[in-house]
């Protein structure tokens, strides 16, 4: 299999964390993909993901793109793995909080990382206000829904790390450089930090 990624993705970091804790680093090869220089709109990659997005994953004659499901994909194939649970609730669960990412807390952070980061990057100006103060409403709002979740847990769903830990802890990599507003959450700031102690996160990204 290969793994089309960029290091400073964090849509690429969840799927190389979740290869590392599958143990899959000898079936999985990670391929760079130089986004600076546009490889992700040369033709050969836009007939793997006609999004122009990383990561992709090439596994014989199946292209799969979309981090979470090359993430869920990728579990499946490793027997006995405790990342994606079988039982169908806690599965459910894994689940519900991956779309809850997607759908919600990556937004808000999305919004802070553009205005923040890239715009300085791509030397697209300073970042705009009302932007910035719309992205810092949504971590605020549901960045409390986390720390809420996390009171007395360790991990998102269930005693152990899931998908669902990696996927969500992926969005926080940029939290000091994008300056995400989630200072009060005492309980999401323990497990991010527990999420990125594991040798993995080193590993998964630039």
């Amino acid at each position: 299999m290969n793994l089309y990624r960029h290091p400073l993705s964090s849509c690429s970091r969840r799927a190389v964390q979740t290869v590392l804790e599958l143990g899959l680093e000898g079936r999985v090869e990670l391929v760079t993909v130089d986004l600076a220089k546009g490889a992700q709109r040369a033709p050969e990659f836009l007939a793997k993901n006609p999004n122009g997005r990383v990561p992709v994953l090439v596994d014989g004659d199946f292209v799969l793109w979309e981090s979470n499901a090359i993430m869920q994909y990728l579990a499946d194939g490793v027997p006995g793995q405790r990342l994606f649970p079988e039982e169908r609730r806690a599965r459910a669960d894994v689940v519900r909080w991956m779309f809850w990412n997607a759908h919600h807390f990556s937004q808000g952070v999305s919004t802070l990382n553009r205005e923040r980061m890239v715009k300085k990057i791509l030397g697209q100006g300073e970042p705009d206000p009302a932007e910035v103060a719309r992205g810092e409403a949504m971590v605020r709002t549901f960045g409390a829904v986390l720390d809420a979740r996390l009171e007395g847990r360790a991990y998102l769903v269930g005693d152990g790390l899931t998908l669902a830990d990696i996927a969500i802890a992926s969005e926080l990599s940029s939290w000091e450089r994008a300056a995400l507003p989630l200072e009060a959450f005492a309980n999401v700031r323990r497990w991010f930090d527990a999420v990125r102690d594991r040798p993995s996160w080193a590993r998964s990204g630039g």
